[in-house]
């Protein structure tokens, strides 16, 4: 006699282990209230926009508009940097729209560095006729692809206050 596996018997279930849990570590829930809406996004980039052009106006005149043009980045990458990864997540701008930006995951700020990798981001979401900026439009959680970029997300400071 040959050893032989013993026969399945026709129309047994199959043995597939359980599906194992999810790691909830990596599972993608970011904060539960509501985000800030693109019109006030829009109007409080705008207040930013026209704070650093006023400041890339006076470097023009001030220096070749080379210098000034790269003086006014290294502004614009300490402002929103600072600002934006700073304990309140406020520029001026998101300021007096009363918005501000935190990490995805956990809602605390981003820090200085996610705050410069956010604002160089801005030229990743502008490449493609303002895509990046537009996709919160219709993106499930409303974040642009700077905020995807930077692992974070902009919300009202009425539901999010600055601690």
């Amino acid at each position: 006699m040959s050893e032989q596996d013993p026969p399945v018997p026709q129309g047994a279930p199959s043995q597939v282990p359980p599906t194992p849990p999810a790691d909830p570590a990596w599972a993608a829930q970011g904060p539960s209230g509501p985000r800030a809406r693109f019109g006030r996004r829009l109007v409080a980039y705008l207040i930013d926009a026209i704070l650093l052009g006023i400041v890339y106006v006076v470097f023009a005149a001030i220096f070749d508009q080379a210098v000034g043009y790269g003086l006014s980045l290294l502004i614009g990458i300490a402002y929103f940097g600072y600002l934006e990864g700073g304990a309140s997540g406020q520029t001026l701008g998101k300021r007096a729209l009363g918005i501000r930006v935190i990490d995805f995951s956990s809602g605390g700020p981003i820090g200085y560095g996610r705050g410069v990798v956010r604002y160089l981001g801005r030229i990743v979401s502008g490449v493609v006729c303002l895509l990046g900026y537009l996709w919160m439009l219709w993106d499930k959680e409303k974040q642009t692809w700077h905020d995807k970029i930077a692992t974070s997300v902009v919300v009202p400071v009425q539901y999010y206050p600055v601690s």
